[in-house]
């Protein structure tokens, strides 16, 4: 792992850094293919549409995509994580009056995952932990993710990739580190996030690329759905071949996108 603290090279935090004590701040996963990221224009957009809703002051992007492609500029494969915090104050809730944000960037090598995972599909769970509504944080990548940690600490099982995550009303949001799309009656769709949820940039560059509706979708018409697949700027187009025990099979949507995102560089492996 290398650790970069406001560019030096360092693995420590002042004890008193926000981002630390409330989780106030964000942070971009970003995929870089031989220190090139092919998704950097919407992790930069998301970024800098998430700081300016928490009203902490963005960084020169251009300098800090240089910065974090320079971190992993000789490993064929790498996962930065891009962390940008409010920085340090007083002690209390209220904003400091002059914050100075921190930005934190950790890289290492990503190998890619299993080729079957694309091929044949990967099994998911539903999970029992709901998503609570909070529409001023919804579609934000913000740095406070306790939702997920217990959701992903439901199974233990290790031919269980992933979990679903719903709200309270019945409806399914995401998947705790992807997010979801189906195909229902030949309609692609993809959950609304205005009330819960990331508003991913892979979801992001799918739904550029594909008529899609974005609405709220229950559990049942996911359960009908004739082809379902998760995506994540790091693991790209994943097909689901079983939620529980339900089982579907990997589609010819799921299929072209992937061909897409192999010419993107994004993913090593289609199905298809």
């Amino acid at each position: 792992m290398r650790i970069r603290v406001n560019g030096e090279a360092c693995a420590q935090l002042p004890a008193q850094d926000r981002g630390l004590l409330y989780g106030d701040g964000l942070f971009e996963t970003v995929l870089f293919r031989q220190g090139n990221a092919p998704l950097w224009p919407r992790h930069a957009e998301r970024l800098l549409q998430g700081l300016a809703r928490l009203r902490i002051a963005a960084p020169d992007m251009d300098a800090l995509l240089a910065e974090a492609g320079g971190l992993c500029s000789d490993l064929d494969r790498a996962v930065v994580r891009i962390s940008i915090t409010r920085g340090s104050g007083e002690r209390g809730y209220a904003l400091p009056l002059q914050p100075v944000p921190t930005r934190i960037l950790m890289a290492a090598a990503a190998p890619p995952p299993p080729r079957d995972w694309y091929v044949q599909g990967i099994r998911v769970r539903c999970c029992s932990l709901q998503l609570a509504a909070q529409p001023v944080l919804a579609g934000m990548k913000h740095l406070n993710r306790l939702e997920q940690v217990l959701a992903r600490a439901e199974w233990t099982d290790a031919a269980i990739v992933e979990g679903l995550l719903g709200d309270r009303e019945g409806h399914v949001v995401s998947a705790t580190a992807a997010n979801l799309f189906a195909c229902v009656d030949g309609q692609l769709l993809t959950p609304a996030l205005d009330r819960c949820g990331v508003a991913g940039v892979a979801r992001a560059e799918v739904l550029a690329r594909r008529d899609a509706a974005v609405r709220n979708i229950t559990w049942e018409e996911l359960m009908r759905a004739e082809e379902i697949f998760l995506t994540s700027s790091v693991r790209g187009i994943v097909p689901v071949r079983a939620v529980d025990a339900r089982e579907f099979a990997v589609g010819a949507m799921t299929h072209s996108l992937q061909r897409e995102w192999q010419a993107l560089g994004l993913q090593e492996s289609a199905g298809g």
